[in-house]
């Protein structure tokens, strides 16, 4: 890990070269089975917050991997970010750390946003579905505004 020198656990960015370790997992009979750890090295190409529930997922370039059926470099991958950060993120430095806390700054404040829009979408009033039947969706709407 000499060359992935600073943690950056729960701030990856687009452009970051990460390590991470992820847990590798099997079906047995019916049954999913933790079968050992593989570590992934890899250059983050675009990241997103889902619209519902605004979970956190990267898409990446693998460079190298090892461990339990380690990945082909040049696959591309999607990893949720909580499986990322999970046993600890560690990246490459940037030739210009400040290119990355411009893009850093960008991430946290689409994150902010799509916590708020999330928050602001589950405290708007509904009905019980037992009256939904009762009257037109445009009334409904309309009551709810």
């Amino acid at each position: 890990m000499s060359e992935y020198r600073i943690n950056c656990t729960g701030d990856v960015v687009k452009g970051d070269i990460i390590q991470f370790k992820e847990t590798v997992f099997e079906r047995h009979n019916g049954l999913i089975q933790d079968v050992g750890e593989r570590t992934i090295q890899a250059q983050v190409l675009s990241d997103s917050y889902g619209s519902k529930k605004q979970q956190h997922t990267f898409t990446l370039e693998v460079i190298g991997s090892y461990g339990k059926e380690p990945l082909a470099a040049g696959k591309k991958i999607h990893r949720k970010g909580r499986n990322i950060y999970r046993h600890g993120t560690w990246r490459q430095a940037w030739s210009d750390e400040a290119q990355r806390k411009l893009a850093l700054d960008e991430k946290h404040t689409r994150g902010e946003k799509a916590r708020f829009d999330r928050a602001a979408r589950k405290s708007k009033p509904t009905l019980p579905a037992g009256f939904r039947s009762l009257f037109s969706k445009e009334k409904i709407k309309e009551w709810l505004k």
